[in-house]
């Protein structure tokens, strides 16, 4: 007699609507827990689902239970950080037979000091290839498909956006991953990361300091990016970053007034009337700070 599994070791895949999440993503291919459509499934997912932090400067939580987020980012066509992104991807994953595990990153972005573990990836084993290939729905920019988690891995490209993969290690001696891209500044490290296994409930622990510690970044302005194979573009703020593979870009600088026309037009998230309202007022911390400094030296 096979014994249950603890379904707090599973990741929801049985009450995901399967059909209404591949038809967000725009994928119509096969079903099956192969390295083809892993990889387009990623493709698919990063290049659809916006990254997005705007509940937060709303006022609201970020639940992560798979009915609320299903609800928001595939109903309500919405978008969501790495923990949002990852379960509700870890969920169809489940669904369609891969074998994976969860684990997390800690996000450097060239910051030297042990950074905290807020980033959720995936390390998954198609059924049709013996190799263990990480995906990473959830950063916002990126990669457009998994890599391979094979030491002397080196610098790659995933379609026209190069990045580098380094295996060290940890203080302790421990595995210890290190993911760079290439942009307007040169190779920058992104996270690194370890193959400790990581379930939803460590995933909860992540989220709420993401979602609510003042520490967090998420919490003091509205980040939001959508990817593609060709630009990836981010507001952080009330400032428009443009990037391309090749490491060009520009920079705007918005007025909030212009936040949800941008939000709607460029990165496919459209808000009823009373947020965007709430939205251009900028009442998020990071806008008061400044604010309020602005009338101090005034």
């Amino acid at each position: 007699m096979t014994t249950p599994v603890d379904p707090s070791y599973l990741w929801s895949g049985g009450e995901l609507d399967l059909d209404a999440y591949l038809n967000r993503i725009g994928y119509t291919g096969e079903r099956t827990p192969t390295l083809a459509v892993l990889r387009a499934l990623v493709r698919a997912h990063t290049t659809t689902i916006p990254f997005e932090n705007l509940e937060i400067i709303l006022g609201r939580g970020v639940p992560l239970d798979l009915e609320s987020l299903q609800d928001k980012l595939i109903r309500q066509r919405r978008g969501g950080y790495c923990y949002e992104n990852v379960l509700l991807f870890a969920a169809a994953l489940e669904r369609l037979g891969f074998e994976f595990t969860g684990i997390s990153g800690r996000v450097t972005m060239g910051a030297s000091g042990l950074r905290p573990a807020t980033h959720a990836l995936l390390r998954v084993r198609p059924v049709d290839d013996e190799r263990a290939w990480l995906c990473d729905v959830g950063f916002g920019s990126g990669p457009l498909e998994p890599f391979e988690l094979t030491p002397g891995r080196g610098e790659f490209s995933l379609g026209a956006w190069r990045y580098r993969l380094e295996l060290g290690a940890d203080a302790l001696g421990g595995e210890l991953w290190t993911l760079y891209q290439f942009g307007r500044d040169g190779w920058l490290d992104r996270y690194t990361f370890s193959p400790n296994p990581q379930y939803r409930t460590d995933f909860t622990v992540g989220n709420h300091f993401v979602a609510t510690s003042p520490r967090s970044p998420f919490t003091t302005r509205p980040f939001v990016q959508r990817f593609t194979e060709a630009v990836h573009h981010q507001i952080d703020g009330t400032t428009w970053t443009i990037d391309y593979p090749d490491g060009t870009g520009e920079v705007r600088e918005l007025d909030a007034a212009e936040l949800p026309k941008v939000l709607t037009e460029v990165f496919d998230i459209e808000l009823d009337a009373a947020d965007a309202t709430r939205l251009t007022r900028a009442e998020w911390p990071a806008a008061q700070h400044e604010a309020d400094g602005a009338t101090r030296t005034n």
